[in-house]
């Protein structure tokens, strides 16, 4: 094997390493975003890749195993480009480790190779979210919504992009914030991101309406205390 490629794939396992520590800590905690990200970032348990992380490294934590796994993975990509789940398994990887392009690359071979699957357009939208992409990332949000309309994690994120993006529509983030409700009135992170849409938008009233449905939908939730800086701050 050319060395360059060896280096590349041993970064590729320490990241994994890295990532799988990082992954580790954070399930210890029940808050599943980082304190440090924007206000409207999407939760764990709205994005899909987000949720798959392995529980154990590949090779069973065994450096040479995971070389040898890591190889195996990207090879199979490379070899089957219209093999779709080959192609999320190597995007994957890459998510995992927080390079996000990299994954996009491998999430659109998948895309193109199953382009009507709810899953794999779900995995290519939130690649490029997390590329910052928002209006690319909404078009794919959108195709598998059309596959399966009541997903309350996809639609959420549809209207985190229509506020992230660098021309904010709030009015469109909230009317995709009150759908995905009518699907489940107590998923927390779509009141938060609703709360904070209204906020934003200049609806002070409607912010603390939204907290307080936080609140009766579980008074021990951690997002409350985030929500309450969130929509008490200037907004910009």
């Amino acid at each position: 094997m050319p060395k360059n490629i060896l280096f590349g794939i041993i970064g590729l396992v320490i990241g994994l390493v890295i990532g799988f520590v990082g992954a580790n800590r954070l399930n210890e905690k029940s808050l599943q975003t980082s304190a440090n990200s924007p206000a409207n970032a999407p939760f764990n348990n709205q994005q899909v890749h987000s949720a798959d992380i392995k529980e154990q490294m590949p090779g069973g934590g065994n450096s040479n195993g995971a070389i040898a796994d890591v190889q195996k993975v990207l090879d199979k990509a490379k070899a089957e480009p219209n093999n779709a789940q080959a192609q999320i398994d190597a995007g994957d990887m890459y998510a995992q480790i927080g390079r996000f392009p990299d994954a996009v690359g491998f999430y659109e071979k998948a895309q193109a190779a199953n382009p009507n699957d709810f899953e794999t357009n779900v995995k290519l939208a939130n690649g490029y979210f997390d590329s910052r992409q928002f209006e690319k990332a909404a078009g794919f949000y959108e195709k598998a919504l059309a596959k399966n309309p009541s997903d309350v994690g996809a639609r959420t994120d549809l209207g985190i992009t229509f506020v992230e993006r660098d021309n904010p529509d709030y009015d469109r983030a909230i009317k995709e914030f009150e759908t995905s409700l009518k699907s489940d009135p107590k998923h927390e992170p779509t009141l938060y991101n609703l709360s904070v849409a209204s906020f934003k938008k200049g609806d002070q009233a409607k912010a603390q309406e939204y907290l307080k449905q936080l609140e009766q939908a579980n008074p021990k939730s951690e997002l409350i205390e985030k929500l309450k800086q969130a929509i008490s701050s200037p907004t910009s």
